[in-house]
């Protein structure tokens, strides 16, 4: 647990409030105000997957091509509470509630169908699961589209007694209308009204008479306008209609409490849907709300690791420092203005790291140089963490699971108590000290300040010492010189320093680890205004006690800036370099990927050829030949990568590869005049260009003939017979050489991708048969390779190998 203390003095309270700002309902804002650490490490775990699932989610377009957006919802826990909890006869919702109902519904049903997507499983297992928690209320939301209108009223279709009583309502004005009309034409009726169109008064027909020839009709006055000029008159001939229309709005009214009883005994009944409607879109609010916190932060969820890791924040920033810059560019972009408001130097990144095996960070340096900070953001950033929300760190940071975290930080002293700040932090820390445990984290700034100055120090290395025999981390920041030493010398402890410009001694807000710091005292009191005069005596007081250690320490603190500029010039240049690499590399692929599909389109069309009698087995090889011979520069530059070797590399006896041929080759002859070597390739003898070959990265397997073989023969093997009885092998090979492709250890999908390379290599040189060593092990990569084998259109006919030759480890390949 984290105590509510610990969160006031991180001031944790000012993350929900601006967390709560960021939701669009009122059920999303209360559950962000609400929000609190979780209670175990699982809790935390599935909350950041829960986070990065629904990241993806909201990015991903819906089976209708848009993307879902989560619109405002009305609240109705308040309404759904009174569902549960009032009888029957007290619960009366009216037409209001229930469109406010509807609304939260719909959405909610919208959202359930964007996440429960076909491959929904896959994608966002998780945030499927809290989607799916409890089922939709299908009827209740049926019910309420059917006879809820968009603006709120019952609709005619509600039922069938509503839609015929408004029919007759409507037919009813019409009537009413027309005769209306018809009378003042028959009587001349116009120069006695003061509008040419019915009113309606005490929810009777009536039509606006002047005042002065009330007496010139029959009928019923109703009431008068506030001038007293116009009255408004019921003739006798629309008593009768007037009648019969308060009797069909009476019957309406009846029919629409019918309604909204049948609604309401719908709702009673699935009210475990409805609520878990509400809830489904109160989650997707917190969550939308703090995926809008981690583009203000620049943040991500972070993982839990085990303990025995340690601690790793890289480029941490202070959580509300990042808020409080962001806020003041928003109001100075509103205003036109180009300052931020807010200095570059509160919000610079810190590397906060205790390595495996230490619990204890000691961090010393100079007044107002970001001690405090240092403590606070790492304080804030495991209780957001632990709470399942974004942080400010770069990649590779990492927190372990904290069950308990306690703070002294800040002037902890009341008067209404009547304890010092000293009696305040023994106090707490004595409560706090039987719950402490290796998952317990203390951050203590200042400790044993309050007090006699070596007594203070003494307790505190006690303190120190006690909480790594119990293995809980400890952040300390100090200017105690006894705890410098500590820090330096106590195993399981490591010691960090404030760093500050050697120049203008202002902070630069970096640590430096290993090292301890100067107080700086004097520089900070000269630099805020303090007299020269006192500034120079308590230098003087300092060289008589003989306790200035400032010019050692300052020559460290310049050695660390120093460093860091130099850690930084690097981190760049790494940048830049695994930038323009990772560049390179996506280039290469495509352009790989591009050559094979090159390949593999114009390979298909020549079987396609061959297959359909347009192309002899001749002439599609001759393509093919052509074909490879026209990519091998291509392919050479963009997989290969490697210099062709001059004329001085190739001495006779050498092995080659050839890339025209794709085939290996032994130098016999060199002609460095025409450029030209000449080869024997399994027999075969042949002058090749220099810019035609390249030397392999490894030697080729001799076969028992003594003569190099194929370029594919990883193992040699003697030829085995086919069906016919005679061995298989390629026009013009050499006797005894042979295809195998050995795919042991290999992925299925790394597997498979080689066996298609290899076929088609194999067909290319006029294999009639090939081996591939699969391997015995649970047989399922074996079951593989036959099912790809089934489905390749060159393959005859396939077998296991016999036992003496590899078994069920190898399968023999014949191709047509």
């Amino acid at each position: 647990m984290i105590h509510t203390r610990t969160l006031q003095a991180l001031e944790y309270h000012h993350i929900t409030s601006h967390l709560s700002s960021l939701c669009i309902s009122g059920v999303g804002r209360e559950r962000a105000l609400n929000l609190t650490p979780l209670d175990t490490a699982e809790d935390v775990n599935l909350a950041a997957r829960v986070y990065e699932e629904a990241a993806d989610w909201s990015s991903r377009p819906a089976s209708g091509g848009a993307v879902f957006t989560l619109n405002a919802f009305p609240d109705v826990s308040g309404f759904l509470h009174a569902a549960q909890t009032a009888r029957a006869h007290a619960f009366q919702p009216d037409v209001d509630a229930f469109w406010a109902l509807r609304e939260v519904l719909r959405l909610a049903r919208e959202a359930h169908a964007s996440i429960a997507v076909p491959d929904a499983p896959r994608q966002w297992p998780h945030l499927l699961a809290m989607a799916d928690g409890a089922p939709l209320p299908v009827q209740l939301t049926a019910a309420l589209l059917r006879c809820i209108s968009d603006d709120g009223l019952l609709k005619d279709e509600s039922s069938p007694e509503l839609y015929r009583l408004r029919g007759e309502l409507r037919r009813l004005h019409q009537s009413c209308m027309r005769k209306v009309k018809d009378f003042a034409l028959q009587y001349n009726m116009l120069a006695y009204l003061q509008d040419e169109f019915m009113t309606l008064s005490s929810d009777r027909y009536v039509l606006p008479l002047k005042a002065n020839f009330k007496g010139r009709m029959q009928g019923i006055i109703h009431d008068w306008s506030q001038t007293g000029e116009t009255c408004y008159f019921e003739p006798m001939f629309l008593v009768e209609i007037n009648n019969r229309l308060q009797e069909l709005k009476r019957e309406e009214r009846e029919e629409e409490r019918k309604v909204l009883l049948y609604l309401r005994g719908l709702l009673e009944a699935e009210l475990p849907g409805a609520q878990a409607a509400l809830e489904l879109l109160a989650q997707l609010d917190l969550l939308q709300a703090k995926r809008r916190l981690a583009a203000l932060l620049d943040g991500r969820c972070l993982p839990l690791t085990p303990v025995a890791e340690g601690i790793q924040l890289l480029e941490a920033r202070h959580p509300l420092l990042v808020l409080n810059r962001a806020k003041a560019a928003n109001d100075a972009a509103a205003q036109g203005s180009k300052s931020t408001g807010a200095s570059a130097a509160s919000v610079r990144p810190l590397d906060i790291i205790l390595r495996p095996g230490e619990r204890a960070l000691v961090i010393t340096g100079g007044n107002a140089g970001g001690k405090t900070v240092c403590l606070k953001t790492l304080g804030l950033i495991a209780a957001m963490t632990l709470s399942g929300l974004p942080v400010p760190v770069g990649s590779g940071s990492h927190l372990p699971w904290f069950s308990r975290m306690d703070a002294f930080i800040g002037d902890e002293q009341s008067l209404a108590d009547n304890v010092s700040t000293f009696t305040a932090q023994i106090e707490h820390l004595a409560k706090a000290w039987k719950h402490l445990d290796a998952s317990g984290i203390v951050l203590l700034d200042e400790f044993g300040a309050g007090t006699d100055p070596a007594q203070g120090a003494a307790l505190a290395q006690a303190v120190l010492d006690e909480l790594l025999d119990k293995h809980t981390f400890v952040l300390a920041a100090t200017h105690f010189p006894a705890l410098k030493s500590y820090a330096l010398t106590r195993e399981g402890a490591r010691a960090a320093s404030m760093l500050f410009d050697p120049q203008s001694k202002k902070p630069l807000f970096k640590l430096a680890y290993d090292q301890v710091g100067a107080s700086q005292a004097l520089d900070v009191a000269r630099e805020h205004g303090l007299p020269e005069s006192i500034v120079r005596r308590a230098e003087h007081y300092l060289l008589q006690d003989g306790q200035d250690a400032t010019t050692l320490l300052g020559r460290l603190n310049d050695l660390a800036a120093q460093r860091e500029e130099e850690l930084a010039l690097l981190r760049q240049e790494q940048d830049k370099a695994r930038t323009a690499t990772k560049l390179e590399r996506e280039k290469m692929e495509k352009e790989r990927l591009r050559l094979h599909d090159d390949v593999r389109a114009k390979a298909t069309e020549l079987m396609r050829a061959w297959k359909e009698g347009r192309a002899t087995h001749k002439q599609a090889l001759k393509e093919m030949s052509r074909l490879r011979a026209s990519l091998a520069t291509e392919s050479e530059a963009t997989q290969n990568k490697s210099v062709l070797p001059s004329p001085e590399h190739f001495v006779v006896g050498q092995q080659v590869l050839h890339t025209i041929f794709n085939k290996r080759g032994v130098v016999t002859d060199v002609d460095e005049r025409r450029s030209r070597v000449r080869l024997d390739m399994n027999g075969v003898n042949l002058w090749a260009d220099m810019k035609a070959l390249r030397i392999p990265g490894r030697q080729a397997v001799q076969s028992s003939s003594g003569k190099p073989s194929s370029i594919l023969d990883n193992a040699p093997r003697q030829p085995v017979a086919s069906e016919s009885g005679g061995a298989a092998r390629p026009a013009g090979a050499a006797d005894g050489a042979s295809l195998r492709l050995d795919m042991r250890g290999l992925r299925a999908d790394v597997a498979l991708a080689e066996l298609e390379r290899f076929m088609d290599k194999a067909l290319l040189a006029g294999f009639g048969e090939v081996e591939v060593v699969h391997g015995r092990g649970t047989g399922a990569l074996r079951r593989q390779v036959h099912e790809f084998l089934r489905a390749f259109p060159a393959v005859e006919n396939f077998s296991l190998a016999p036992e003496d030759q590899g078994g069920d480890g190898m399968t023999i390949v014949t191709l047509r």
